[in-house]
């Protein structure tokens, strides 16, 4: 039964998912929106909600292990028992008596309540009750975990998008600046003040970039199509987002201080520790397994032959029985729950351990990484400055004569790379920032990109 629940909950979760994908998105679509659409979509964030849910039942059911358990039962039965003629002694009956023994078929009925009650259990249900309750702060954990994954991936997979647009307008510029200086070159020639070699190597240049131009549609569809998976629309839908690719600082504290509150507020470090805690309620459970419990067992009703004296207190039945349970000797099988409660109990442990030295390594390299981003920042906005001066300078001075056409495009790639590197060093920038933010359990959103 318990399968077949989960079975139909998944799929109404895949009818669910299935239903938005059918759904395109109008308008210019913000990372916040596609952050909200991702979350109430997306079958990764769906999948650990259930698991909630499934847990939230499973405290349910432990908690009834403390309560009474109450069972109406009964039954109706018609036999005949010829058992008494089959007896040894009785060819011994005198006659008269062996005609009144004749066997007939006969009821009997019997219904009525039955209640149980745990009185000492040595703090089992207790303490599974605990294991359970430990278990869903971990499942919330991982949940939160994965709702912080899912913003993360949403927040790449939008920068990527604006990444892949970025890297577009510029080659569809440099497109532009070398249809245009081709149109130079010709008219140059016409005029009689330039070579053929300069039109043939202007239209070389021109056609370089028509693969460059589709590569970088490609990209752009791809990214998108990428976004699409993530808010569980059409891949191909025509999705757009608003935004640009724009370098937003964040002021961050110290290097020791963003890993302490890593450790304090990364989810799964959260889980990790309520795993240790579980691992130890185990090990109270092991050790309570050879302890005396006690129940209490209780039963009432009616047996009758005839119906009509059902509810008849003259054939009521009742009954109050209490067990109690002290296990003397197990062969060893307490001793070897104890065995593997402890070992569970250790390396859970050394994951925790492992587990924080991890991230304190992840914001470490993060926190570099932005750092460095910052100053190639920097230095990008002031090679593009100075690129535009000399692409300016060649231009001019290819009017007057003064350079011939390869000047100008060495200027124009230089100027193309000085820009692509401005744009990859944001792009960085944002990433790392948004990797340091979700190792240190940080919002990854910025407050405008929230409003």
């Amino acid at each position: 039964m318990k399968a077949l629940r989960t079975l139909l909950g998944m799929i109404l979760i895949l009818a669910g998912s299935q239903g938005a994908v059918c759904q395109d998105i109008s308008g210019f679509l913000t990372m916040a929106e596609a952050v909200e659409l991702a979350i109430k979509r997306n079958p990764e964030m769906l999948v650990a909600l259930e698991e909630m849910a499934e847990l939230k039942g499973k405290i349910t059911e432990v908690r009834s292990g403390a309560y009474p358990q109450v069972t109406f039962q009964g039954y109706g039965l018609r036999m005949r028992d010829p058992s008494i003629l089959n007896s040894s002694s009785f060819d011994k009956v005198p006659k008269e008596f062996k005609d009144a023994l004749v066997p007939s078929a006969s009821n009997m009925f019997d219904m009525g309540l039955n209640v149980k009650q745990p009185i000492y259990n040595a703090g089992k249900v207790r303490t599974a009750l605990k294991l359970a309750e430990e278990s869903l702060a971990e499942k919330a954990a991982v949940s939160e975990s994965v709702r912080q994954l899912l913003t993360f991936k949403v927040f790449q997979a939008f920068n990527d998008l604006l990444l892949a647009e970025a890297n577009r307008d510029v080659v569809q510029e440099t497109h532009a600046l070398r249809v245009k200086h081709l149109e130079q070159a010709r008219v140059r020639f016409r005029n009689g003040v330039a070579t053929e070699i300069d039109v043939l190597r202007s239209e070389v240049n021109v056609g370089n970039l028509e693969p460059e131009l589709i590569r970088a549609d490609n990209q752009v569809r791809f990214a998108r199509a990428a976004i699409n998976n993530l808010i569980m629309v059409d891949l191909e839908a025509p999705t757009q987002i608003a935004g640009s690719l724009e370098y937003r600082p964040w002021p961050v504290e110290g290097l020791e201080q963003i890993q302490k509150r890593t450790l304090e507020l990364r989810p799964e470090i959260i889980a990790a520790r309520r795993q240790l805690q579980q691992a130890k309620m185990t090990l109270l459970l092991a050790k309570a397994e050879n302890k005396l419990t006690v129940d209490m067992e209780g039963q009432w009703g009616y047996a009758v032959r005839e119906p009509q004296n059902l509810f008849n207190n003259d054939y009521s039945r009742w009954n109050l029985t209490f067990n109690f349970r002290l296990p003397l000797f197990d062969s060893g099988r307490k001793s070897g729950l104890i065995v593997q409660a402890l070992a569970r109990c250790r390396a859970a442990e050394q994951r925790l351990a492992q587990l924080e030295n991890t991230y304190r390594l992840e914001v470490k390299q993060a926190y570099d990484d932005m750092q460095s981003s910052a100053k190639a920042i920097a230095a990008a906005k002031l090679s593009v400055s100075q690129s535009e001066k000399v692409l300016n300078m060649m231009q001019a001075n290819y009017q007057y004569g003064a350079a011939t056409t390869l000047d100008v495009l060495d200027s124009q790639t230089a100027l193309t790379v000085a820009r692509n590197s401005q744009i990859s060093a944001t792009y960085e920038y944002e990433m790392a920032k948004a990797r340091l933010r979700l190792a240190s359990g940080s919002p990854i959103l910025d407050m405008e990109e929230i409003r």
